[in-house]
């Protein structure tokens, strides 16, 4: 099978803002690829109701199912314009914490946080630089934090992991650039139902913030569409935080 339009791969989309992301790229006119860990009849189930999408199952701490992914993708489609990194993990420890942030979560959260949208980069990387050979730079759109930004986040770990893919987004755009662009979205609170029990940060940005409310799945997904729209923008963090960090 192959697209005639732009194809967007869209990981952790089966749910909260991935799908949200999955669903505005497909009104833009995308075909999309949905992906998830698990969840593989919803995943499928859920692409049913596209115009233009499939559904690969992944799981993104093993390499091999990166690289499956990536290529899977460009098999069914022929193409890949827009990769959008927005899976990722997170675990709640206080950051005074310290010996409960073991090892084995820092290595876990780095594992998928970091090196699997890199590892997703780079295995995309050519079938991006083809995009912009028919007239548009490709597309990456990684999906960050307001704790990768500023102190704050679940654990110290998971921020840390948020800034390194900040900093590597940075990074790939120079390395990358003209052919491809890569940009990232950092999100503070978002309303989905993992978060609907977190009274104290829900508080905060009702409160601090200068929006006064958490952001919606949609709210993240008309950013992610801006920077896809863009064929200027790379290398830039833009933190959708309802304007808590001003305060």
């Amino acid at each position: 099978m192959k697209a005639s339009s732009p194809v967007a791969l869209v990981t952790g989309s089966t749910s909260g803002m991935g799908y949200a992301i999955a669903q505005r790229l497909a009104r833009d006119g995308f075909s999309v690829v949905l992906h998830s860990r698990r969840s593989v009849d919803e995943g499928i189930a859920l692409a049913e109701r596209f115009d233009s999408a499939t559904y690969v199952q992944a799981d993104l701490a093993i390499d091999a199912d990166r690289v499956r992914l990536v290529r899977e993708t460009v098999a069914l489609w022929g193409r890949l314009d827009v990769l959008v990194n927005n899976a990722g993990i997170s675990r709640v420890i206080p950051h005074a914490d310290l010996q409960a942030a073991t090892p084995a979560i820092w290595q876990e959260l780095h594992e998928v946080n970091v090196i699997a949208p890199f590892r997703l980069v780079a295995e995309a990387e050519s079938a991006l630089r083809e995009a912009a050979a028919r007239g548009r730079p490709g597309c990456v759109v990684n999906v960050s934090s307001h704790a990768g930004v500023r102190p704050k986040g679940a654990s110290i770990p998971y921020a840390a992991s948020k800034a390194a893919l900040n900093h590597m987004t940075r990074l790939l755009a120079l390395s990358l650039a003209p052919d491809i662009r890569v940009n990232a979205v950092a999100p503070g609170l978002v309303d989905t139902p993992l978060t609907a029990d977190w009274t104290d940060a829900q508080r905060i940005w009702k409160e601090r913030s200068p929006m006064r409310r958490a952001a919606s799945p949609e709210d993240i997904a008309q950013a992610v569409a801006m920077l896809v729209a863009s064929d200027y923008l790379t290398g830039e963090i833009l933190l959708s935080d309802g304007g808590l960090n001003l305060t």
